[in-house]
């Protein structure tokens, strides 16, 4: 995880950015706002924000503003994800409608052009020879004229700003290689110079297609984000509200913790709550990617966004706003499409230098090719092709737009990616460490039995047991509990609780003197109140987790657990196997209930009764064999083991909305969807290889065939339009992935 994320001593800003029209000027802001003391920034062109850590002791918001502002860029900070998305949206549908308007007026203006250019590309001429005036010199003039100052302004206005902040982007390039076709042109027609060729058309041409290039490319970097819009549809307007016994309808925002609200069938969840009094079943699937329906009754959690099928419901409301699951989920997939890649890395360092690269090359071979031919005309075409041909903005767009679309689906199948390194990290794993309570299992354990000591009744050792477990969340404690409800047995006063990491705890029950305890045989045993081993080894034999009772030093018993596997793990842990992925098993619970699940999964490689410290040293040991290692775990108890992997993965968290607990969140309680994650990383990778592996093979291509005369600048003008639409359409094609069935 990048420091951004795990340095305390940091604050962090996210800022949305204005201004930027490629690559180039990504790499010019980032590189900006790294100058300041204290600051790291990640600039993400795709999604036009900043994510920026940095030491408010030496450097704070207003001084990231300006930075940004000093570079020649607009930037804003960034609150609420679901605002900023809506003004975002805002703003680009106008941008969008004002470039849809230009490129109609160019398109208009270029038309006459072509009854000129076709007869060209009929004869060959359009890709360096000679060609002839079939419109009047003025008129190309007349024609050439606002498309090169009013449609082309923002290009103008781009690469001013660039300049100024001591940059070059993709816009230099453009007016550079138009300016100079157009400027040689109008000197030609002005001074009469009719032997000389004029390229009002390529000017023309070269700002109507990067024109139209951009429309498309706006059209489809929309579509990137489709998943992340669907998801903020999904949330109702206004909640139906229990106001004095009165069901009254309010906005969403007025609805707060604690309020009672209904949900009729047919309509979505408003808020996160507890439902109070009804019964339905509920559609889940923009959660968990899976279509069947949960059944919910009184005391089950329910979630904004969720679909009531067939029942009312009264709920009282949870979590509200920004505390809801759905909220999570945005906010979660929001960061990860504005974090970069590692692989993107390479990319960023050519688009940092690429501008000021192409200008000398052009120059040289304006240069070269006058010198070598003599044809000022011909070196100037030469020169403008190699301008306009090469394109940072496909380099900038190739990983970005993958990690969005790929950080999109996975959230539409309830897979939550909290940065584009888990993405990319989660296709290269060749170890993954799996809890086995909550992961492997059902996480439901239930007393098997209860085994007491000559003398002592059944109900004693519960109702100890219960005393001292009473209040605890984790399972073992709660299946405890559970069964003491059951049989009516009522907790005991508890003082001086005390817990033992990984092995038990102990207490003083009603009015005793003397600590009892609660915990791992081994544990009894070093407090001085041992069980006899014969109980243990027998209860240990059937796959149960033995949990031994003490009180006032005096063993009472033990009590058998057990928590049946998964019906998927088993499915799950042979498609890691085959995608070559070593899986281990720890646990804290003893060998025997290990080995009963191992045995049923498929599990060769397994340790019991590891502490979590020990998980954490496993995963360390697999990490210094040179393996990417996974962790899959609950993030709680599993939390040293999960910081110390090269990819965490808490499974089953969405129930408790705990969104933020591991690298990737799987909503859905099955192994399965860990394989899902790795399976979405795979697809995603092969993507950003192909999208970078096209934009590098373009550029590497495009600029020489412009350099020695094989390409005119309005083929050119088009090829450069077309690689940044191929690179997003390319990312696009990651909406047809699909969790396995």
């Amino acid at each position: 995880m990048d420091a951004i994320a795990t340095t305390s001593t940091r604050d962090k800003v996210d800022l949305g950015l204005t201004g930027m029209t490629c690559a180039a000027c990504a790499a010019r802001i980032e590189k900006s706002l790294n100058r300041l003391p204290g600051v790291h920034a990640a600039v993400n062109f795709a999604t036009e924000t900043a994510t920026i850590g940095f030491d408010p002791a030496q450097a704070g918001v207003d001084a990231l503003l300006a930075q940004v502002a000093k570079a020649g860029y607009g930037a804003a900070v960034r609150t609420d994800p679901a605002k900023d998305r809506a003004a975002d949206q805002a703003r680009k549908a106008t941008e969008l409608a004002a470039l849809r308007r230009e490129f109609i007026v160019a398109a208009i203006l270029t038309l006459p052009f072509l009854v000129q250019m076709v007869p060209m590309l009929l004869s060959g001429s359009l890709f360096g020879g000679a060609h002839e005036d079939f419109i009047p010199r003025s008129w190309q003039l007349a024609l050439a004229t606002p498309i090169q100052f009013w449609i082309g302004r923002r290009f103008y206005i781009g690469a001013w700003h660039a300049l100024r902040g001591g940059g070059a982007n993709m816009d230099v390039l453009v007016v550079l290689g138009t300016s100079m076709a157009y400027l040689w042109s109008v000197v030609v027609t002005l001074f009469g110079w009719h032997h000389e060729h004029v390229y009002f058309e390529a000017s023309a041409a070269v700002i109507t297609l990067v024109l139209l290039g951009k429309l498309l490319e706006a059209r489809a970097k929309a579509g990137t984000s489709a998943a992340l819009e669907g998801l903020l549809r999904l949330q109702p307007a206004v909640a139906h509200v229990l106001r004095d016994g009165v069901v009254a309808d309010v906005p969403l925002a007025s609805v707060v913790a604690g309020d009672r609200f209904v949900v009729r069938a047919g309509e979505r969840v408003p808020v996160d709550g507890i439902v109070r009094d009804g019964a339905s079943s509920v559609d889940e699937s923009m959660l968990t990617g899976e279509s069947a329906m949960i059944a919910k009754l009184a005391g089950a959690k329910v979630f904004a966004g969720t679909l009531n099928q067939d029942g009312a419901l009264t709920c009282e409301a949870t979590g509200v706003g920004g505390a809801t699951l759905l909220a999570g989920i945005v906010r979660l997939v929001a960061e990860a499409q504005g974090s970069k890649a590692p692989i993107q890395r390479l990319a960023d360092r050519v688009s940092g230098i690429f501008v000021p690269v192409v200008v000398i090359v052009a120059v040289v071979t304006l240069a070269a090719t006058w010198a070598v031919t003599g044809e000022a005309a011909r070196a100037l075409v030469n020169a403008v092709a190699v301008l306009v041909i090469a394109c940072p903005c496909a380099l900038g767009l190739a990983t970005p737009t993958a990690i969005m679309v790929g950080t999109g689906r996975g959230a539409q199948s309830g897979i939550l990616i909290r940065n584009a390194s888990a993405l990319e990290l989660a296709g290269r794993l060749r170890a993954l460490v799996v809890d086995k309570t909550g992961t492997l299992t059902e996480g439901k354990p239930a007393v098997h039995d209860i085994v007491p000591v000559d003398g002592v009744s059944r109900a004693a050792v519960l109702a100890t047991a219960a005393s001292l477990e009473h209040g605890a969340t984790h399972p073992l404690a709660r299946a405890i509990v559970t069964a003491a409800t059951r049989e009516s047995i009522a907790p005991e006063r508890l003082r001086d609780f005390v817990a033992v990491g990984g092995r038990g705890v102990r207490g003083i029950v009603g009015d005793d003197t003397v600590a009892s305890c609660l915990g791992s045989p081994e544990f009894l045993a070093s407090e001085g109140a041992p069980l006899a081993p014969a109980i243990v080894d027998r209860l240990r034999a059937q796959g149960a987790t033995v949990v031994g009772v003490a009180r006032a030093g005096k063993a009472l018993g033990a009590i058998a657990l057990r928590d049946e596997v998964r019906a998927t793990s088993a499915e799950a842990v042979r498609r890691l196997h085959a995608a070559g992925i070593r899986v281990t098993m720890l646990t804290g619970d003893n060998a025997a209930a290990a080995e009963a699940v191992a045995r049923v999964v498929g599990i060769d490689d397994y340790a019991a009764g590891v502490l979590p410290d020990g998980k954490a040293a496993a995963v360390h040991a697999l990490k210094e064999r040179g393996s990417i290692t996974g962790m899959i775990g609950d993030g709680v108890n599993d939390a040293p083991a999960l910081a110390a992997a090269d990819v965490s993965f808490a499974i089953g968290a969405g129930a408790d909305i705990a969104v933020e607990a591991a690298d990737v969140t799987l909503i859905r309680n099955d192994l399965n969807a860990v394989v899902d994650a790795i399976d979405l990383s795979h697809a995603t990778l092969v993507k950003i290889k192909q999208n970078l592996f096209f934009a590098f093979a373009y550029n590497v291509l495009g600029i020489p065939l412009a350099a020695f005369g094989l390409l005119n600048p309005v083929i050119a003008g088009a090829a450069m339009a077309a690689s940044s639409v191929s690179v997003v359409g390319n990312a696009l094609l990651l909406r047809r992935w699909r969790p396995r069935p």
